[in-house]
């Protein structure tokens, strides 16, 4: 078969004018590969904090609840049954302290699949701002970028131009720092969005893990007036629950964006697996098993930061989620290669924000034992 080389290529091939994947940053995860090596290849083994991604089991009650419906060959609903959507308002009214119905909440695949594509989906594009906190989860980035909207960083709502955006991302717990946002600093962000009709999503997904300051969600009385016109709040599963391999997490708040995001959902068959659907059910009526894990995660924590700050690490924020935001007031790489030789591998800041390039994200995930294994290398290497 002959070929013509003067053909244009497929869309997605290499030399394709028009690929989407050449909107989007290098995927930062790549650069970190060389100082993993490092890490590996010490004597004692990778301690790896780089990551957040839970390394302790699935509570029991949550396995029992997949294991038993199993057995589902049909098509679950996208929105899940209504048993699924009460759990959800009811965890939201208990932990949340917001007055929601069933009818303004949906699961979705995973939180990162829905800050990805959430842009798209609202029917965003050119022309359009997608704005987020300057030092944030690089997805918030990528979601405005895969529909051609334009990222705008910010520090305060203030600077931005209520003409031009069209979704306000705000975070807290943050991640990468750990920062929480009271409820005046959450307010306002509410009242400016109101004012220039903007769409504000709340990522809520380290709720559960406040340490020094307790998390307030954007959907409390206290902070949007009992009223959730224009607003969104995401939560994830995968921190509180262990469940990042289950991909369950869901959206809840105005109930006409929640509607429209329902219809388009159904046509994309974004639809959790009937077995998740059960299993948050269990996760999100269970408060116990998320007590035991805030307590691992609370130890190891302690640990971590007693280590890194007798070190010589200067620990900023940092009073919520599962991460450390630490500094050495030199650039992060360096502060990063020096780790990897002790065999400790963590993030550097520059992932999240240029402003970030002083600090290391260290993730206290890692097991007790890798844990006390990092606090033993910073002791003997003062």
């Amino acid at each position: 078969m002959s070929t013509n080389s003067t053909r244009a290529p497929f869309p997605g091939h290499p030399g394709a004018a028009r690929r989407v994947s050449d909107r989007l940053p290098v995927f930062p995860w790549d650069k970190l590969e060389p100082y993993k090596a490092t890490a590996v290849a010490h004597p004692g083994g990778l301690c790896d904090f780089s990551v957040g991604t839970p390394v302790d089991p699935v509570p029991e009650v949550i396995q029992k609840a997949l294991a038993a419906h199993t057995d589902t060959p049909g098509y679950p609903t996208v929105w899940g049954p209504l048993e699924l959507r009460e759990a959800i308002a009811g965890w939201l009214h208990r932990r949340c302290g917001a007055e929601i119905g069933p009818r303004a909440v949906l699961p979705t695949v995973g939180s990162k699949e829905l800050v990805a594509s959430l842009p798209t989906q609202l029917g965003l594009g050119p022309g359009d701002q997608v704005a987020y906190p300057r030092l944030a989860y690089p997805t918030y980035e990528v979601g405005a970028r895969l529909c051609g909207a334009e990222p705008v960083e910010y520090d305060s709502v203030d600077e931005l131009d209520g003409s031009r955006v069209r979704l306000l991302w705000v975070n807290s717990p943050s991640n990468p720092t750990g920062r929480v946002l009271g409820t005046d600093e959450l307010r306002r962000a509410v009242e400016w969005a109101r004012e220039h009709r903007v769409l504000l999503v709340s990522d809520e997904c380290y709720f559960e893990l406040g340490w020094e300051a307790e998390p307030v969600s954007v959907l409390h009385p206290d902070v949007c007036g009992g009223d959730h016109e224009g607003l969104l709040a995401v939560h994830s599963l995968s921190k509180r629950s262990n469940l990042a391999g289950y991909r369950a997490s869901f959206v809840a708040g105005d109930p006409v964006v929640v509607a429209e995001l329902l219809g388009l959902r159904k046509h994309g068959g974004m639809i959790v697996p009937a077995p998740v659907q059960a299993a948050t059910i269990a996760a999100l009526t269970d408060d116990a098993h998320v007590a035991e894990q805030r307590e691992r995660y609370a130890a190891r924590r302690s640990a971590l930061r007693a280590a890194l700050e007798a070190y010589g690490f200067r620990v900023e924020h940092s009073e919520a989620s599962l991460y450390l935001w630490a500094t050495q007031d030199r650039p992060c790489w360096e502060t990063v290669a020096e780790l990897a030789a002790l065999g400790i591998l963590v993030a550097p800041g520059d992932f999240y924000g240029p402003s970030g390039d002083r600090f290391v994200r260290v993730a206290f995930t890692a097991t007790d034992e890798r844990v006390a294994a990092a606090v033993e290398r910073l002791a003997a290497a003062r």
